[in-house]
């Protein structure tokens, strides 16, 4: 079983971000190539840029439920006043952090995902996914590596 912590976040916090609808939640490739697209227009018009600058730096890839239809972009944390861009509320509560490692900074946030939702939500049973967001993120290590993780709401499951 993949390695995991559950932390716990004591407030509620928004995150801003550019992204796009999943019409087919089941079209994998589609999707891929959707959310690819979106990837290189904000980082080709600069949107991405002036939102990283905004906040921390640090960029998230961000899974979430929009008028119940899969959302998938790319943003930070934190609110902003950008044009085109969405804020999105993440709830307080227990967290399901799944830590990875690689080589490609791009594929990572993937990986991880894929992990997470290829099987290993299955296999932890203390613990449900409630959403109604997860987002994932990647940065250099000190060895010039990448290490990412996965943040999702979960509730403990009552016995």
């Amino acid at each position: 079983m993949t390695n995991y912590s559950i932390r716990t976040i004591s407030e509620n916090y928004k995150m801003t971000a550019f992204g796009v609808t999943l019409e087919d939640y089941n079209d994998w490739a589609g999707n891929a190539a959707k959310t690819a697209a979106k990837k290189a227009e904000i980082t080709e018009n600069g949107k991405l840029a002036e939102l990283l600058a905004l906040a921390d730096g640090q960029e998230y890839q961000i899974n979430y439920a929009i008028d119940r239809k899969a959302w998938r972009g790319f943003g930070v944390m934190g609110e902003f006043d950008v044009e085109g861009a969405v804020v999105l509320d993440f709830l307080a509560g227990d967290y399901l952090v799944v830590p990875g490692t690689g080589a490609d900074r791009d594929r990572l946030a993937d990986e991880i995902t894929g992990s997470v939702f290829g099987g290993m939500l299955q296999e932890i049973t203390a613990y449900k996914y409630v959403g109604p967001g997860n987002s994932t993120f990647v940065k250099t290590d000190e060895n010039g590596e990448f290490y990412g993780e996965m943040w999702l709401r979960v509730k403990k499951v009552e016995e």
